[in-house]
């Protein structure tokens, strides 16, 4: 088992460069099979996440070429067959039930088991359901698995309950095929949206709104393949800027987009830190030298301030002058990092989905445990400013969507390996 080791108070300088973003690489691997022809995807992020989801389009009968030196995935589908997909695949990872909709419009068929993922919450896949329904497909649900038949989906008119990204993209996918008009209202709006739009549009979808509340699909006959470059990793982008402010540091973040930044920049800008943003360079400077100030944090879906940030800003607002309330409204259960922080000194009270973070002056570092992804960088991050050594455990779950974190902190500075442990 592999730890994560970070020793604090190192000052970090210079230019650190973000990956791809997972949550837009995931959803495109799954549509690739809606082509006919190959599809590649450039500058994938050699994550394990990536590593599951192409492990169960193999089971599918997919033929997947994944090259880790030029960061690229082929998928040829040309052979996909209705086979139930690897059981203990689908649950390592939520985004595996990603490829119910893309199979259930390429082929009219697909069972899998329930989805996994992070314990952050209930994360139902009613949504999902339902607009498999709305398009005429038959649900059946049993002991720990799903199943969904249709000899042909029609489009329809679909709204959802909640602004939902997973089931915005898989009834995006289910629709493409769906003959007629299909609307969804209260769509997600997160640029993770709009960038799988984007990809199944080079293959001949015609989908419009992608990116807005509103979503309208245009049922095509067939797909072609392509070649997508997805989008930038804004959490991963938030993360290591985050990462500048607590060491009160001043460093470049390279291949960012400032729109989809913008609720984190803002806060960051509220708390005493200086951005300066270049969108001829795709860059932001980052100067966390100022005295760090409380803040107040409500997440929301996008364009709100995003859930996957949360655990990271309160190891920064742990150590701000002042008192600071940040309220979860996404899931239920996100606050698991906090245990882990007052380990390390943070005065962090949680009521329900509020917590209330009274800055001090140090934190110390100690054995701590990454409870989720975005928990296990949330932690990083604090060690990076705690007096002594951190070691964080359980970083499977890091891995799982930061490509080579300690080697990118490594390069701007910070003292950080990982390392085995029988």
């Amino acid at each position: 088992m592999d730890k994560i080791r970070v020793k604090g108070g190192n000052e970090l300088s210079g230019e650190i460069k973000i990956s791809a973003a997972k949550n837009s690489v995931l959803p495109i691997i799954a549509a690739s099979i809606l082509g006919n022809d190959k599809v590649k995807i450039n500058n994938a992020p050699m994550l394990e996440d990536v590593y599951v989801i192409c492990n169960v389009l193999e089971e599918l009968g997919c033929n997947i070429s994944l090259d880790k030196s030029s960061k690229s995935i082929t998928v040829d589908s040309c052979n996909i067959k209705p086979i139930n997909a690897n059981n203990e695949l689908v649950k390592k990872m939520r985004a595996s039930f990603l490829i119910m909709g893309p199979m259930l419009s390429r082929l009219g068929y697909c069972k899998l088991s329930l989805p996994g993922g992070c314990n952050i919450g209930s994360r139902p896949i009613d949504l999902h359901l339902k607009g498999f329904k709305a398009l005429g497909a038959d649900i059946e649900i049993g002991h720990g698995y799903v199943e969904a038949r249709a000899k042909k989906l029609i489009a329809n008119r679909i709204y959802l309950d909640f602004p939902s990204v997973g089931a915005t993209e898989n009834i995006i996918m289910a629709s493409v095929f769906a003959k007629g008009t299909t609307i969804i209202e209260n769509a997600a709006e997160e640029p993770e949206i709009k960038d799988l739009a984007d990809f199944l549009n080079s293959m001949g979808a015609m989908i419009d709104g992608a990116g807005r509340g509103k979503i309208i699909i245009e049922g095509v006959d067939s797909l072609k393949g392509t070649e997508h470059t997805p989008i930038y990793d804004r959490i991963e982008a938030g993360t290591f800027m985050i990462a500048g402010a607590i060491t009160h540091s001043k460093i470049k973040v390279m291949g960012i987009n400032e729109e989809h930044l913008r609720p984190v920049i803002e806060k960051l800008k509220e708390s005493g830190v200086k951005i300066e943003v270049s969108e001829e360079e795709q860059s932001i400077v980052v100067d966390g030298r100022n005295i760090i100030k409380s803040v107040d944090i409500k997440t929301m879906p996008y364009p709100g301030f995003p859930t996957d940030m949360q655990a990271q800003m309160m190891s920064l607002l742990a150590l701000a002058n002042g008192v600071s309330v940040i309220t979860e409204t996404v899931f239920e259960n996100r606050f698991m990092h906090v245990s882990e922080l007052a380990r390390m000194g943070a005065n962090v009270k949680i009521d329900g989905r509020t917590a209330l973070i009274e800055g001090v002056p140090k934190i110390t570092g100690c054995e701590v445990k990454a409870t989720d992804l975005r928990a296990g960088a949330a932690l990083i991050i604090a060690g990076l400013s705690a007096e002594g050594e951190t070691d964080v455990t359980d970083i499977y779950h890091i891995d799982r969507g930061y490509v080579d974190i300690e080697k990118k902190l490594r390069s701007i500075g910070a003292d950080i390996e990982r390392y085995s442990v029988d």
